[in-house]
């Protein structure tokens, strides 16, 4: 008898030398993954915090306080309500300044966004270049609490006992 084994069987559809059906990628290539280099693994998270950073250096260096540089929040021009984005130009050039008393008292809730992005930048870059996927998988009903927070702080900023949140 012959010892020698026989060969694996490769299915009709199989492709002549493509390995056996169990492996999931031919011979010779990679599986997606954290195989990249790093700068290619980070370019994302940086392409990202370069037009955080260049949106924030132009509010820095163009006062929303002299009138004429932006334009009027169309609801506070068509209603008279200030929305719960009212005040956020100045409180990110307030920001960029390091004056977080002024950046507060402009837009509490854009400083919250801010610092939220910090850490969530933090988060997606140390994933990156790591290999590991950022998976951002919000429960709805966290969306539901952050619109509620923001009809809420829209509402106390136009009574007259929240105008400490007015801009």
């Amino acid at each position: 008898m012959d010892a020698t084994p026989a060969p694996a069987a490769q299915p009709p559809d199989a492709a002549p030398g493509a390995g056996p059906p169990s492996e999931p990628y031919p011979a010779g290539s990679r599986p997606p993954g954290p195989s990249g280099p790093l700068a290619r693994r980070l370019a994302a998270p940086l392409g990202a915090l370069a037009a955080v950073a260049g949106a924030f250096a132009y509010v820095a260096a163009v006062d929303p306080n002299e009138p004429g540089h932006y334009p009027v929040c169309p609801m506070l021009r068509l209603t008279g309500l200030l929305c719960p984005g009212c005040g956020g130009l100045r409180s990110a050039h307030a920001f960029a300044h390091g004056d977080l008393p002024a950046a507060l008292g402009s837009n509490a809730v854009g400083v919250a966004l801010y610092v939220a992005f910090a850490v969530f930048w933090v988060v997606w870059s140390v994933r990156a270049a790591r290999g590991r996927p950022v998976r951002l998988a919000v429960p709805s009903g966290w969306w539901w609490g952050v619109g509620a927070v923001l009809l809420l702080f829209t509402v106390v900023r136009n009574l007259p006992f929240g105008s400490a949140l007015a801009p």
